[in-house]
């Protein structure tokens, strides 16, 4: 019969103790995140404060009884007349003691620009921003103002609840309190409702490039959302230190990390805040984003009913108190003079938020000094100790110990790591579908974060005999103290040193790790304490170790079930990778992430709590959790309703001319690593519809190459291993008269030095919903007429020829005129996209045999290519 010593004994009890103290810390944590601490203002809330309720209406009527906010769309242009209709609202219930100036422009425009590592130029015409200026009566024109920015087009397919009828519902709710509270504000209030976010941005660089008020904005704040709501995350700040520093002054609830600025470049997208503080503004700003509940991102989804409640309320307060703070400021300059300023301030400040309750800042000069306090004291430490009784040479042995402690606390971070892509892996090699923790994402930490606790504790393990430098010296404490010395300072040294080379590095984030050896200090000091009390073997003295550290503790499992839960949630739409690889890749990235969270939750502790959990009964029960976690995680289905698998369906028509059809088929792709025989076989009525029999295979099926998806690229690029199905041509050939097409306007044109320029005209034909348009120019060009006759950096793909794209939207009773200049005599190929979003009969009874789990993202693509 199986027995557990008296040491195993004590082992589990101190597991389960922790596994209960980290229970109740995730808890919290999920209380924030989820916003339950919020209570939102009904409908009759006093008129000088933000109300939830209020707000939601506005967002009711863009999102579900506008609806079809997309460029192309009729709905886009009601939304501008709503919202237009709104602001003359307030306008005619001003006070006296302000002025209102409320403008409808119409923007136009092009540029080139660089989006998911591509290079593209965009053109646009005809997208409309409302601009509504808020001053008092003694307020000068060319006074610095403070710009409020949201979009109210919404993504293909979208109703757009949290993206960003969200955040025109909130900033018309900030103008309303403006007016109704009869606040005169100091410094004018520039409230900006941009149409053409989604098209990459257009709305906003038409207004900072051309807008008559564009060179008296002194700071903005940028409103998105990534999500139906959780925390208003400040996910970028800048430039400049002075932006962070007004929210860390002035929010009620302050929600965001300088951390998130490190990794925002690796999310698949971008804000207006590109706009305005980058590429062309300079202007000190923040980005502020709803970053929970991804699962409905651009999904049809994205209804008022999956807002999660408080989110808004929450904005609201933190957005009315930041704009008061930035008109009162003293650093808000207009583009005249911040020209003129002597000093430029380019330096990136750390910040984080301990559970919104308040925000931790400091500038990168004291950031200096405190991130290099940990590696001073881990380095002096040792000499400090044994100096003055033992000499230098003990002081160097226990130094050298430190650092042999430092590379165990690291070999145990690593295997925390591997060992959930391990078990992930296996997982994968005897389970059909990858995945399986998306709708649940309990379900990845049940399986990760037992095996890697195991992997930490395995050094430990098998290593009990602690190799000390200091045997030579003759040291009044024992060797077992001396290996746990060394272990606790080397795991300090380790979080220092990471601190020091993320400040080093330029980077925002070593903020956690500086915050895990400031609390280890303290924990070590009282541990010493109870020991001398209760022994070492006490568990007494294991609780007066974590007792200290438990405010760290909880900001850790604060910040990790942040990243986590965001992770998680954008595993849906990060794109698919072709096999055999990527079928493994989400499920490798969130078992290692896990890994490294846990070994940042629970490694501080561990240096000490080795010492009863280091037993081989202990590491087995725990990776007998992972493995009947990972045998339950298999039982689960990946996707659900309110976690929804992405699916992209186009009806792609290949034409010739103007009035002939080549070819007509229906294009399937995912972005994710569930591919499409994964859906046919979970939705049988699909694959019926298409024709797909059960002895299906990518071998023998049809490709969709990367061509056929040209009309969204560079999305496209986020697609692999696509499929076509055959789709009839009488339908189309019924519906439209012509189709789009390319042609020439006049003779073309040769220069002295030989160059030709051809003029060109492209038609739109008889689309009814034009979204975007996409050209993939090849051949000898030195020129054209798009971006200020500036060609973007040539894109060549798996060795074609360099190509130019030009991204074109807008829509107007006139065709697109633009000229190509070459450089060669050789022939110049212009391949044509262009999205239209009516569906036809057919790919309506096709996106119906989808199952609810799926969403749809459902559009034809005009295809046709010519020679000039």
């Amino acid at each position: 019969m199986f027995r557990l010593s008296s040491g195993d004994v004590a082992g589990f009890k101190l597991l389960f103790c922790l596994a209960i103290m980290y229970g109740l810390l995730s808890m919290v944590a999920y209380y924030v995140m989820q916003m339950k601490f919020i209570t939102p203002l009904g409908i009759d809330a006093p008129l000088d404060r933000f109300s939830e309720a209020r707000a939601i209406e506005h967002v009711r009527v863009l999102a579900h009884e506008i609806g079809g906010r997309q460029e192309g769309r009729q709905g886009l242009l009601d939304a501008a007349k709503y919202i237009r209709t709104q602001l003359e609202m307030l306008k005619d219930r001003a006070g006296p003691n302000v002025r209102i100036e409320i403008e409808e422009n119409t923007v136009n425009g092009s540029f080139n620009m660089m989006f998911l590592g591509h290079s593209l130029s965009l053109g646009y015409r005809n997208h409309t921003n409302i601009v509504m200026r808020v001053s008092s009566l003694e307020s000068k024109d060319t006074d610095p103002a403070i710009l409020l920015n949201g979009h109210f087009d919404s993504a293909p397919g979208s109703p757009g609840a949290s993206d960003c009828g969200s955040c025109v519902a909130s900033i018309l709710e900030v103008a309303r309190i403006t007016i109704d509270s009869g606040w005169a504000p100091p410094k004018p209030l520039i409230f900006l409702f941009n149409g053409a976010e989604e098209l990459f941005m257009l709305g906003s660089h038409g207004f900072i490039t051309t807008h008559k008020w564009r060179n008296t904005i002194g700071a903005f704040i940028n409103l998105e959302a990534s999500g139906s709501g959780g925390l208003d995350f400040v996910c970028q700040s800048g430039p400049g230190s002075w932006p962070s520093q007004v929210y860390a002054q002035s929010a009620v609830r302050p929600m965001g990390n300088s951390a998130a600025q490190d990794i925002f470049g690796i999310v698949p997208g971008d804000t207006d805040y590109r706009m305005f503080a980058t590429d062309f503004g300079s202007i000190p700003g923040l980005d502020i984003i709803f970053v929970h509940g991804g699962y409905i991102y651009h999904t049809s989804a994205d209804s008022v009913e999956r807002l999660l409640p408080g989110s808004i309320q929450a904005r609201g307060d933190n957005l009315f108190n930041l704009v008061k703070a930035f008109t009162n400021s003293s650093k808000l300059e207009n583009a005249h003079d911040r020209g003129l300023a002597k000093e430029s301030d380019d330096e990136q400040p750390m910040f984080f938020d301990y559970l919104s309750w308040f925000l931790v800042y400091y500038s990168r000069r004291q950031g200096m000094i405190f991130h290099s306090i940990p590696v001073v004291m881990y380095l002096l430490i040792p000499f400090f100790l044994r100096f003055s009784t033992y000499g230098l040479l003990c002081s160097f042995a226990a130094l050298f110990d430190f650092m042999k402690g430092t590379l165990f606390h690291v070999i145990g971070v690593i295997l925390a790591v591997i060992f959930p892509i391990i078990f992930s892996i296996l997982r994968l090699l005897f389970s059909g579908q990858s995945m399986n923790w998306f709708a649940h994402p309990y379900l990845a930490y049940m399986m990760f974060i037992p095996c890697s606790l195991a992997g930490m504790l395995v050094p430990r393990l098998f290593w009990k005999f602690f190799p000390l430098s200091q045997d030579d010296f003759v040291l009044k404490s024992s060797k077992e103290e001396l290996a746990e010395e060394a272990r606790y300072w080397g795991a300090f040294g380790l979080y220092g040193f990471i601190s020091m080379a993320y400040f080093s590095f330029g980077l925002s984030g070593g903020f956690l790790t500086l915050s895990l050896a400031a609390f280890m200090v303290p924990a070590w000091i009282l541990y010493r304490l109870s020991v001398k009390y209760y022994g070492i073997e006490s568990l007494r003295s294991a609780a007066l170790f974590v007792v200290p550290s438990i405010p760290c503790l909880l900001h850790s499992v604060y910040f990790s079930g942040f990243l986590v839960q965001f992770l998680i949630e954008k595993m849906g739409m990060m794109g698919s990778l072709p096999p055999p690889h990527g079928y493994f890749v989400p499920d490798g990235i969130v078992a290692a992430t896990i890994g490294a969270v846990t070994g940042v939750c629970v490694g501080p502790v561990l240096p000490v709590l080795g010492h009863w959990l280091a037993r081989s009964s202990v590491v087995q029960f725990l990776l007998h959790i992972s493995v009947i976690a990972m045998a339950l995680t298999s039982q689960f289905f990946p996707y659900s309703i309110e976690a929804p698998k992405r699916v992209i369906l186009q009806h792609t028509v290949v034409t010739a001319d103007s009035g002939k059809i080549k070819d007509t088929s229906y294009d399937l792709s995912v972005v994710d690593s569930n591919a499409l025989p994964y859906l046919f076989k979970h939705a049988p009525e699909v694959a019926k519809e298409l024709h797909v029999d059960s002895d299906f295979s990518f071998e023998t099926a049809t490709q969709s190459y990367r061509e056929a998806w040209m009309a969204i690229y560079p999305l496209s690029s986020l697609f692999s291993r696509s499929l076509k199905f055959p789709a009839s041509k009488d339908e189309i050939m019924s519906q439209y008269d012509y189709f789009p097409h390319i042609s020439t306007t006049k003779q073309e044109t040769i220069s002295v030095d030989g160059s030709r320029r051809i003029y060109l005209e492209f038609s739109l034909g008889s689309l009814k919903e034009v979204w975007v348009s996409v050209l993939n120019i090849t051949g000898p060009i030195s020129g054209w007429s798009f971006a200020n006759s500036t060609l973007p950096a040539p894109e060549i793909i798996k060795g074609s020829p360099p190509s130019y794209i030009c991204r074109l939207s807008g829509v107007a009773k006139e065709n697109w005129t633009f000229w190509l200049e070459t450089s060669g005599s050789g022939d110049i190929r212009i391949e044509l996209g262009v999205v239209e979003q009516y569906l036809m009969d057919s790919m309506k009874i096709l996106k119906g045999r989808f199952p609810e789990w799926v969403d749809i993202i459902a559009f034809s693509s005009f295809l046709s290519t010519y020679i000039f």
